[in-house]
């Protein structure tokens, strides 16, 4: 019975890892476009151009460069690692097992609250037009979307290409319509540039709020580190990977740079209203018709966008888990397509809860929910830079070359690292963002709470074994 069990436990380790390779680089290229451009650029975007102004633009930038940096180190472990899977896990061979459960479960959670989060903001936008509760809508796109998962990860992939098409289509016609515009082309009444310096200058509020804002800007770009968990299911990874790290400055510049910069340049800063969305401010100076339904419509595909990567996500980083005994063995078992369905089952049914949580209890159980979410990537950001510092010095001591470096290291390492640390001290020190500081503490205090008991239970396994 022993050697049956143990045969099956190799037979089991041996296939985990493989989850295939279905994936092509279009798709991966297109999930990497869509992991940064969300609800966060076309709603969220008029929060930081109303408190910072036209300077909005460099907040952006400022935020995007971390991001840049962040990919690129990300980047690099990818090729040296070419065959360890999800981002998360180039945390644990640099760092040790206690950095790989705490950025894998904290990753996991992240992303099973986006799931929920986007569900719920997404069937507030279809309730114009189909007049079903709240709670049914927002339950019926979380099955929508697991379903999608559990298919195939061509499925995911194909799925979220045109996704992401439409929201890159919907990007570049703006750009497109609002530079001509802005140049006077279209306007009728010459430049309107000028929005830029009219109304107290480009930098109305100072330095200090355009520092002030990058900690809430930050949160709209991530999500391109989606790219390198599905890149592990692509022909070939680490070229996936390589590829999508060097372009990445390209999008967060065209996307969130430019449509910003282009939004101020059309629309006087001060006529954007918070909570609401700017492009749609922007068409409607232009006299688009119609431009407040076109908008509402990629608003909607950007969150099922986000809920697609959402459980996606989630659950191979929950497969990761478990095939490094840091969840249940279960987890990482594959269907015939290669798909681990109990984990994207599990991203579901924590959606499933998460949105009784925003019906019932919005403003209690929901919101320390989201809010402990609120810093979790910029601590994740924070593990990989630890983790590329020393397996770059690794690298450097064993003489391994690599084709994909970071720039300027250790310095620039070192620069990113101070950065997020200082963005982490803003967050804690604005009223509006220490809550989402300190709730995220929480979270990181109840993932080390897990590891400490994880490694009792695999010491008492371990001693009782002999019997």
């Amino acid at each position: 019975m022993m050697l049956e069990n143990t045969a099956q436990h190799e037979a089991e380790t041996q296939e985990e890892p493989r989850l295939g390779n279905a994936l092509r680089q279009r798709h991966v290229t297109m999930i990497s476009l869509g992991g940064i451009i969300g609800a966060g650029l076309f709603v969220g975007s008029s929060a930081g151009i109303a408190n910072i102004g036209p300077a909005a633009t460099v907040t952006y930038a400022l935020a995007g460069l971390i991001v840049l940096l962040v990919m690129r180190m990300i980047g690099e472990m990818a090729v040296a690692l070419p065959d360890v899977g999800t981002f998360t896990e180039y945390v644990r061979t640099s760092l040790g097992n206690l950095s790989g459960f705490t950025a894998g479960w904290l990753y996991w959670y992240f992303f099973v609250i986006v799931v929920a989060v986007e569900a719920v903001a997404g069937a507030e936008l279809l309730q114009r037009w189909i007049p079903v509760p709240m709670w049914a809508l927002a339950l019926a796109l979380v099955i929508i979307m697991t379903a999608v998962n559990l298919i195939t990860v061509k499925s995911y992939g194909e799925t979220e290409f045109w996704f992401a098409s439409i929201k890159v289509g919907a990007i570049i016609v703006f750009m497109a319509v609002a530079a001509s515009y802005a140049l006077g082309w279209t306007s009728g009444t010459g430049p309107t540039t000028s929005n830029l310096v009219n109304d107290g200058g480009f930098m109305p509020n100072g330095l200090t709020a355009v520092l002030a804002g990058i900690p809430t800007v930050i949160f709209a770009i991530c999500g391109a580190e989606i790219a390198t968990i599905a890149a592990a299911e692509s022909s070939e990874p680490a070229r996936s990977v390589a590829k999508m790290t060097r372009s990445v400055i390209a999008r967060v510049l065209t996307f969130y740079v430019g449509s910003v910069f282009l939004i101020v340049c059309v629309v006087p800063w001060r006529e954007i209203v918070p909570g609401t969305s700017p492009f749609v401010a922007a068409l409607d100076r232009m006299h688009v018709p119609a431009s407040g339904e076109i908008m509402n419509i990629i608003v909607v595909v950007a969150v099922l966008s986000c809920m697609n990567s959402a459980v996606y996500v989630s659950s191979r980083v929950l497969f990761s888990l478990s095939t490094h005994g840091d969840a249940p063995r279960s987890f990482s078992r594959l269907s015939h397509t290669r798909v681990p369905t109990r984990a994207v089952l599990a991203g579901g049914a924590v959606g499933y809860v998460a949105i009784g949580a925003a019906v019932f209890s919005p403003d209690g159980l929901f919101a320390f929910l989201v809010n402990a979410s609120g810093a979790i990537m910029l601590l994740i950001y924070l593990l990989v830079g630890f983790a590329q510092l020393r397996l770059r010095r690794r690298m450097q001591r064993e003489g391994r070359e690599l084709s994909l470096k970071m720039w300027l290291f250790p310095w620039l390492t070192i620069a990113v690292i101070l950065s997020i640390v200082v963005v982490l001290g803003m967050m804690a020190a604005q009223p509006g963002l220490s809550v989402q500081f300190f709730t995220s503490l929480a979270s990181v205090v109840v993932v080390l709470a897990g590891y400490v008991v994880r490694k009792k239970v695999l010491q008492n396994r371990s001693g009782a074994s002999p019997m």
